[in-house]
């Protein structure tokens, strides 16, 4: 009975199922076929043997992974940069799509909207190059005005301060993407109904009233799948920011798990150690979803995910 109705609406929908076809093509071609190479972490994987003459060493590769002191360290680096980039751009494009809505002149509204959105569309290398020259002691604009203004007495080295790359890198993060991160929840403040801030005016509410009972609890499904989706991310924050970033002397707080990967496959030569490290980065970010989607169900956002 099931197999029956399963085909008459295969038949019905036939048409959306066909236009499906490439793209289920292409997510099988590049992201469940490269897992071939996943066999390397269990191997002592020689490029000259290839993957079938390697020899098989089984969990070595892993067990040395979590002997590694400096593994920790960069797992470290990787959470942590990958929270405080999370909840800040969280935060921030909430709030900068809740003022927006409520801006009134329009010129001004699409104004400030360009302005947040270009940073989005530069390259890293660029944003990176635009940071040094910024915060540069040899005539960078922050030092010149830290000194004017009496804060500091001599130019500061930041990309130098080890301790504060974290912050550095939290800040650039957020000025490029949170105008990109507005883009859904002004959507979703576009499409509430009107007739809700029209009873809340006939209730005597004010703007700031208005804001904190209708637009948030209007935004707060949507910015609940948004988070689920980005909590998977947090362990896979990337390598270009921070390889851009990053010098020789912030490296203990400025390489994460991709850095330390790429430097065991490319420059050490040890790609199986390497393709250890993308396993375990892929686990955990399955975990931590499936981990959020729990929680979403018990405290009942569930029927939303």
């Amino acid at each position: 009975m099931v197999y029956k109705q399963w085909l008459a609406r295969a038949r019905e929908q036939h048409q959306l199922l066909i236009m499906t076809i490439p793209l289920v093509i292409l997510a099988v071609v590049f992201h469940y076929l490269p897992l071939w190479g996943w066999i390397m972490a269990f191997q002592d994987f020689k490029i000259a043997r290839g993957i079938s003459g390697s020899t098989f060493i089984g969990l070595e590769k892993f067990q040395m992974l979590f002997q590694d002191e400096k593994f920790y360290n960069v797992l470290r680096n990787t959470l942590v940069m990958g929270v405080l980039t999370l909840i800040s751009g969280f935060v921030g494009a909430i709030s900068l799509a809740i003022l927006l809505n409520e801006v009134r002149f329009s010129l001004f509204k699409r104004t400030i909207q360009t302005i947040t959105y270009i940073p989005h569309f530069v390259s890293w290398v660029v944003i990176a190059n635009i940071v040094s020259i910024l915060l540069s002691p040899d005539g960078g604009a922050l030092n010149i005005l830290l000194m004017k203004i009496g804060v500091i007495s001599e130019p500061i080295y930041f990309m130098a301060k080890d301790t504060w790359f974290w912050f550095i890198h939290t800040v650039v993060s957020f000025w490029k993407e949170l105008g990109w991160n507005t883009i859904i929840y002004l959507a979703v403040l576009t499409g509430i109904n009107p007739e809700l801030y029209e009873a809340a005016d006939v209730d005597g509410a004010g703007r700031f009233h208005k804001m904190w009972h209708i637009s948030v609890p209007s935004l707060m499904p949507t910015a609940f799948i948004l988070l689920t989706l980005s909590l998977g991310w947090i362990i896979q924050s990337g390598y270009e920011s921070q390889f851009l970033l990053g010098n020789s002397i912030t490296i203990d707080y400025s390489e994460v798990l991709d850095l330390y990967a790429m430097r065991y496959s490319f420059q050490i030569g040890d790609y199986a150690y390497g393709t250890a490290i993308s396993i375990f980065k892929s686990v955990v970010s399955i975990l931590m979803v499936f981990s959020v989607t729990y929680i979403a169900k018990k405290s009942g956002y569930g029927r939303i995910l």
